[in-house]
C-alpha cells in the first residue's frame, strides 16, 4: 500500500529517471517543422499548425484584433483506468515528463496522446495502455470537452474514465493512487497535471439534495439569448498579415509583449515513446487566474458563471466569475472589464471579506504551453454577503454545473477550477 510519502518518493526518483533537456531554439531552425508566412506546420502535416486569425467580435471592448492560434483537426484521448481495491477507488497514473512543464515532471492520466501521437506518426514506440481506451467498453466516463478557447481552433479531447479489477502490467513509471491521495495533492502546486484534472473533472458525483435558484430551462434560454446577443467571427489570415504581432527567426510576440509569444524548444527525453524531437510551444506572459464565487442558496451551493465567446469556438460558453490572463497587474489591465476587476478586488484579493475555499496554482499543458501557470481559486460568500449581477453572469447549482460539464458548456477554466473545489466527488 502506497502512502503519500511513499509517492512523493517515486515522484522524486523519476524525475531523476526520466531525464529531460529542453533548450529554446529559433523557430525558423526547427526540425521537421516548416516556419512560412502562412503558417507554421510539420514536415508529416499531423500533429498540429499554428495559424493566423483575424477576429470580429461585439462581446469585447476591442471589437477585432489578430492573433495566431493552434490548429489541430484530431481529437486527443485522455483515458485513466480505475480500480476498487479493499472499497476505495484508485487509480493508474503516470509520472509522466513534458517540455513545457515548469518542474518537468507530474502526474498526467494513464493514457494522454493527439491522434498523431497514437498513430505513431512520430515513428515512435507504442503508446502503453491505449488498447484499453480504443476498445468499445462500458466506460464511466466518455466526454469530449474543449481545450482553451484563445489558444486552441476546435480542439477537442476525448475524457475517458474506465473500471478494471484485472490485474494489469505496467513498468515504473506508472503507479495506483488512491483517492484519498490524489485529493491531499490537488492543494499542492503543479503536482497533478492540467489533463488529469480534465478526465476528473468529468466525474464528479451528484449531491442528493439540489434545489437551484434557475431551472435548467431558464438557463438555456439564457444561453440562446446571449448567443443571439453576442457574436464572434474569425477569418484565417497569414501570419505575415497579424496586426501588433512581430515575426522574427526565433520568435513571434505581441508588439505589446502582451498575452503570448510563441516559440521554439528542442527536447531530448530518453523515457517518451520518441527520445528527440523539436517544436513549437506557447509561452504565456504572466500568470493566468481563474476564480468562482460560491453561495449557499437554499441550501445548496451556486456558483457564480459568466458568459464569454472566444475564439477558438463557434459559439459561447460558461466560465467561471472571473477569467484573466494577466492576473498579476489585474488593475492595469485594459482587457478587463470593470466588473471584473471590481469582483477581484472586492471578493477575491481582500483580507478577511470573503471565505477562501480553494487556492492553489497548477500548470497548463506541458505539451503546448511552456511553463504556463493559472491561479485557480474558489471564495465562498457570506450569507450576507450580496453582488450585484448584470446580465451577463447566473446562479447555477452544484448538480447543473455536472450536467452543464456533461453537455460541454463550460470552457476548460470553469471545469478545472470546479474540479478542483469538488476533488473529493470524483467516482
Amino acid at each position: 500500500m502506497s502512502n503519500l510519502k511513499q509517492i512523493y518518493t517515486w515522484l522524486k526518483n523519476q524525475k531523476k529517471r526520466q531525464k529531460i533537456i529542453i533548450k529554446e531554439k529559433k523557430i525558423s531552425e526547427l526540425i521537421s517543422w516548416k516556419y512560412k508566412p502562412e503558417k507554421i506546420y510539420h514536415d508529416s502535416k499531423k500533429f498540429f499548425s499554428i495559424i493566423g486569425l483575424r477576429v470580429i467580435s461585439n462581446f469585447y471592448k476591442r471589437y477585432t484584433w489578430d492573433q495566431p492560434i493552434i490548429y489541430q483537426k484530431d481529437n486527443g484521448i485522455l483515458g485513466i483506468i480505475r480500480r476498487n481495491k479493499n472499497a476505495e477507488p484508485e487509480y493508474l497514473m503516470r509520472a509522466n515528463v513534458e517540455p513545457g512543464n515548469i518542474n518537468k515532471l507530474q502526474i498526467s492520466p494513464t493514457v494522454q496522446a493527439t491522434k498523431s501521437n497514437y498513430t505513431r506518426v512520430h515513428g515512435g514506440k507504442k503508446i502503453k495502455h491505449l488498447n484499453f481506451f480504443l476498445n468499445k467498453t462500458k466506460w464511466l466516463v466518455y466526454s469530449k470537452q474543449t481545450e482553451q478557447g484563445f489558444i486552441y481552433r476546435l480542439k477537442k479531447n476525448t475524457n475517458i474514465l474506465l473500471n478494471i479489477n484485472k490485474n494489469i502490467k505496467f513498468s515504473e513509471n506508472y503507479k495506483w493512487i488512491k483517492k484519498r491521495h490524489l485529493i491531499s495533492m490537488i492543494r499542492k502546486r503543479n503536482i497533478l497535471n492540467m489533463d488529469t484534472l480534465s478526465v476528473f473533472s468529468c466525474s464528479i458525483k451528484k449531491n442528493i439534495f439540489d434545489m437551484p435558484i434557475n431551472s435548467i430551462k431558464q438557463i438555456n434560454n439564457w444561453l440562446t439569448h446571449m448567443n443571439k446577443k453576442y457574436y464572434i467571427k474569425v477569418n484565417k489570415i497569414k501570419l505575415s498579415h497579424m496586426k501588433n504581432w512581430v515575426l522574427t527567426n526565433k520568435n513571434i510576440f505581441h508588439k505589446n509583449k502582451s498575452y503570448f509569444s510563441i516559440i521554439g524548444v528542442k527536447v531530448s527525453a530518453k523515457s517518451r515513446e520518441v527520445n528527440y524531437w523539436n517544436q513549437p510551444l506557447i509561452k504565456n506572459s504572466s500568470l493566468h487566474f481563474a476564480g468562482f464565487l460560491v453561495k449557499k442558496i437554499n441550501s445548496t451551493t451556486h456558483y457564480l458563471v459568466k458568459f464569454i465567446v472566444e475564439p477558438g469556438y463557434k459559439s459561447g460558453s460558461l466560465t467561471c466569475t472571473v477569467k484573466t490572463s494577466n492576473v498579476e497587474n489585474y488593475k492595469k489591465n485594459n482587457n478587463l472589464s470593470a466588473k471584473s476587476k471590481f469582483i477581484l478586488k472586492t471578493f477575491f484579493f481582500k483580507k478577511n471579506k470573503s471565505t477562501i475555499k480553494y487556492d492553489a496554482i497548477q500548470s497548463h499543458e506541458g505539451g503546448r504551453f511552456y511553463q504556463s501557470q493559472i491561479r485557480y481559486m474558489v471564495v465562498q460568500l457570506k450569507d450576507q454577503q450580496k453582488i450585484k449581477i448584470d446580465k451577463g453572469y447566473k446562479w447555477i447549482s452544484q448538480n447543473q454545473m455536472i450536467d452543464l460539464i456533461k453537455k460541454g458548456s463550460l470552457d476548460i477554466e470553469a471545469r478545472l477550477c470546479f474540479a478542483c473545489y469538488n476533488f473529493n466527488k470524483i467516482i
